[in-house]
């Protein structure tokens, strides 16, 4: 472990990249290439992430390769695009990385000592502190972050300055005081109707709101309740945003299996009763413990 790869090799490649996409930037490069800003690429790095994402999910090595090949390429690209206009180049991104890595980590290169992931945070935080002088312990956070992740951030940092519940359970109060005010803004006497989840009886439509005060009040009350699960997840070390991922993949499957058996039936599952994609679903789920 910690083993870099061979520096030799490791020159030779990373050379060639960043002279590849040099040429694609070039007048005699890609013409979709040099018209790119650091403002239009925003999207595709994004993208990127996501697959690269995807990628580890699945396990296969092939593609994680494939996917942090393409995150590197919007970092090479984004400074040469920076280059090109004069700005900075790739130098400057890698130096200051390297740096930083090294400040923040004084008990990996420095004297100081750090026995556990805690102590490792501490070093890190107050590292960080002496970098940036921050208006707020909330500052910091990229807006741009999806709204579960965003979240987790936000309360973590709050925690950190002593903004927290001192017991986590405590969270399960705040959880159902959140379900009852959202009751209340869905339901006349603020009372959820037991209704037991069943696929039986006849489908039925859902009424908009429509009242715009009122929609906006359960917009509120819905974003607490998901405000608070995220702190959940928070409090038992769990990252929200990769739990909720991984639901819509086990969903996904699940859906697929659904539309897989019904195709080999010769069937469409637009043609299927709620009943039937509901037996399905269950088999495809008992399916994953096998």
């Amino acid at each position: 472990m910690g083993i870099p790869p061979e520096s030799q090799k490791l020159s030779e490649v990373f050379v060639q990249l960043v002279e590849v996409v040099a040429r694609l930037r070039s007048p005699s490069g890609c013409p979709w290439d040099r018209q790119q800003t650091l403002e239009s690429i925003k999207p595709y790095t994004l993208e990127e992430t996501y697959e690269l994402l995807e990628a580890i999910d699945s396990g296969d090595d092939e593609l994680i390769i494939e996917e942090l090949g393409d995150v590197l390429l919007q970092v090479v690209l984004d400074a040469q695009i920076a280059a090109d206009e004069r700005r900075f180049d790739l130098i400057p991104v890698i130096q200051r990385i390297t740096e930083k890595l090294i400040r923040r980590h004084p008990h990996v290169f420095s004297d100081a000592h750090a026995e556990t992931p805690e102590d490792v945070h501490r070093h890190w935080d107050h590292a960080k502190g002496q970098e940036k002088q921050r208006p707020s312990a909330l500052s910091g956070i990229p807006p741009a972050l999806p709204a579960l992740a965003h979240t987790k951030k936000l309360s973590s940092k709050a925690a950190k300055v002593g903004f927290d519940w001192p017991r986590r359970e405590m969270l399960f109060d705040k959880l159902r005081e959140e379900i009852g005010e959202l009751a209340d803004e869905l339901f006349p006497d603020g009372v959820v109707p037991d209704v037991p989840a069943s696929v039986a009886g006849q489908v039925e439509t859902d009424e908009p709101i429509g009242d715009a005060a009122q929609q906006s009040r359960i917009e509120n009350e819905l974003g607490d309740l998901l405000f608070v699960v995220a702190n959940i997840a928070r409090r038992w070390k769990i990252d929200p945003e990769q739990a909720l991922r991984k639901s819509n993949a086990k969903f996904t499957a699940r859906f697929r299996y659904i539309e897989d058996q019904l195709r080999k039936l010769g069937r469409d599952i637009r043609d299927a009763t709620l009943d039937e994609m509901e037996a399905l679903y269950q088999q495809g789920k008992a399916k994953e413990n096998h």
